[in-house]
């Protein structure tokens, strides 16, 4: 992130959240919000940019299907863009709504980007105190995109804003009301952009003002994150759209880092999905190019 600069790669996610919401079936994730977020200019401009780009993704698609620029963002969309945001998004909340159910009072979100969930469930607003954490530029452009759309930001719903690659605080949340209740945090599409080091005092400052049973879902990028070229790829892909959209990745894990990293912050891993296990859940028998990406695995963790 570059200091007043909102974060591209949410508004990437963003897009192909939005565009599997209008074009695919069936659906993995329905953010049928998220497009309200989207102005028709930025649709308009990355959708060319995309198609534009084909031959950077692959060649042999771009001769094939030069004459059919929908097939091609179809392409793209579902094989490099939607994957990983589709399938961790329908994950985190399964377990968010399970929690909920087990007396979950409190929602962390982190690095939010153009998240939409308390829009999509405004049936909670009584129940559960929603906070969105993200960088400075990226909290203020949500804001005016909730203005434009004339989407209010209701009581529960606390934007914060904050920089995790300085030294994480809690005086912001508690301003906004944050206790020391039983709280889910959300790590999406983080963990890549921060060292190790990094991630390590985030996750352990975010559990030291919360109960026993608090827990966390998040994603992270194995030991071939920088060797695995992946389906067409599409994960040396990934690496070379972040750098050069200005937020390179800069760390993976082997699984025996990751449970070692939270045991030091008194989490034991309740679940893990490795990619194969998350092809099976939420990609399994479809007949378009949609499937999950080789290296990127997900945790939900609990404090003891």
């Amino acid at each position: 992130m570059k200091p007043n600069e909102s974060s591209l790669t949410s508004l990437v996610a963003a897009f192909g959240r939005a565009y599997h919401s209008q074009h695919d079936t069936p659906k993995i994730f329905d953010d049928f919000m998220v497009k309200e977020l989207i102005s028709q200019k930025e649709f308009s401009d990355i959708r060319k940019n995309m198609i534009e780009g084909i031959t950077f993704f692959n060649a042999d698609i771009a001769q094939r299907f030069k004459d059919d620029p929908d097939e091609i963002l179809k392409w793209i969309a579902q094989v490099q863009l939607s994957p990983t945001p589709l399938a961790r998004a329908a994950y985190c909340e399964k377990v968010l709504l399970n929690e909920l159910r087990l007396g979950l009072q409190q929602y962390v979100i982190i690095g939010a980007g153009l998240d939409t969930f308390c829009f999509r469930h405004p049936e909670l607003k009584n129940s559960l105190e929603i906070f969105e954490i993200d960088h400075p530029a990226t909290q203020e452009s949500k804001k005016k995109r909730l203005a434009h759309a004339n989407l209010k930001i209701p009581s529960h719903l606390h934007l914060i804003s904050m920089d995790f690659a300085h030294p994480f605080s809690y005086s912001n949340l508690l301003d906004e009301g944050f206790a020391n209740k039983k709280t889910f945090f959300s790590l999406l599409g983080v963990s890549y952009y921060l060292t190790k080091e990094e991630i390590s005092t985030l996750i352990n400052h975010l559990f030291t003002k919360v109960p026993s049973g608090s827990s966390i879902v998040f994603d992270y990028a194995d030991e071939n994150l920088f060797k695995e070229k992946g389906m067409f790829n599409r994960v040396e892909n990934m690496v070379k759209m972040a750098s050069v959209s200005g937020e390179s990745m800069k760390s993976c894990f082997a699984y025996d880092e990751i449970e070692e990293m939270l045991e030091a912050s008194d989490l034991l891993i309740y679940e893990h999905l490795s990619p194969d296990t998350i092809n099976s859940l939420f990609f399994d028998e479809r007949t378009d190019y949609l499937s999950a990406f080789e290296t990127i695995h997900y945790i939900h963790a609990v404090k003891k």
